[in-house]
């Protein structure tokens, strides 16, 4: 397998890097679509054992690339938008039984407890059931405050939101997140600034490809896993086979919203 394969050795690497939601049997309708069951979920993560992966965390993928380190033969990463109670009721339980490494990015105003500010679409996680997705392993990243469209917002509100999202996880944690995942999959340079001065060192988008070193640190590719996900499109979404035929649907969509977004930026006179 060459070096620019999936999963080929060298940080060269293309890596795919999953990006889930919602974890259950019966998730709130506006979650649904991007929700995976528990069934389907531990299948996935008996594909990935089986192909041979070692799921890092996205601060560990990252560092290697900034150093130039080793990385394992076949890197993957497994990462959870938003912050559903389902993440710790039904994945982690499949995640530890495999020790696999992963990612959860939390939106914090979005979490149950003190900083809750409403707007969740789904149950929510709280921070004891955070604190124990830490204790087990699990990297904790930020994934804004309220979870807005970032690239539509005014220069204070952006720092807000990302500042706001890092103290509390700090705060609550102990440790201050080093990694963010854009709400959404949105930015812009402007908004990759402003993540990367609130102290982010790394920061994850969407894209549906694989995600390379070339990338560079603050706009590294996920591909989407939803509820129609079945096996064998699972494992083409690993090997970084169809992507395009996969996801074309979704790249018409995210041009269509970027003419958009760009022009309300414009208007409102932020737009970079």
């Amino acid at each position: 397998m060459s070096g620019n394969a999936p999963g080929g050795r060298g940080t060269a690497a293309a890596v795919p890097i999953l990006m889930y939601h919602a974890v259950g049997d019966d998730p709130a309708p506006a979650t649904r679509a991007l929700s995976v069951t528990p069934a389907a979920f531990a299948a996935q993560m008996r594909v990935v054992a089986e192909h041979g992966f070692t799921p890092l965390t996205a601060a560990a993928l990252a560092a290697a690339w900034r150093s130039g380190g080793p990385l394992p033969a076949r890197p993957l990463l497994i990462t959870f938008d938003d912050g559903y109670e389902g993440v710790h009721r039904h994945a982690l339980p499949v995640l530890a039984g495999h020790a696999f490494a992963s990612t959860v990015f939390v939106s914090t105003g979005w979490l149950r407890g003190r900083w809750q500010e409403g707007g969740a679409l789904d149950t929510m996680l709280d921070w004891a059931q955070v604190r124990e997705l830490a204790d087990a392993g699990t990297e904790i990243g930020g994934h804004s405050h309220t979870h807005p469209q970032l690239d539509q917002l005014d220069a204070g509100r952006l720092r807000f939101e990302a500042l706001r999202c890092r103290e509390i996880v700090a705060e609550e944690l102990g440790t201050a997140p080093v990694s963010f995942a854009y709400p959404y999959g949105y930015s812009s340079r402007r908004v990759r600034t402003a993540v990367r001065e609130a102290g982010f060192a790394q920061a994850l988008a969407v894209g549906n490809a694989l995600a390379r070193r070339r990338q560079g640190p603050y706009a590294l590719a996920r591909v989407t896993v939803r509820r129609s996900t079945g096996v064998e499109e699972f494992t083409r979404l690993l090997e970084g086979r169809a992507l395009g035929r996969n996801f074309a649907g979704d790249r018409a969509l995210t041009k269509g919203y970027a003419v958009v977004r760009r022009a309300r930026g414009a208007v409102r006179g932020h737009w970079i």
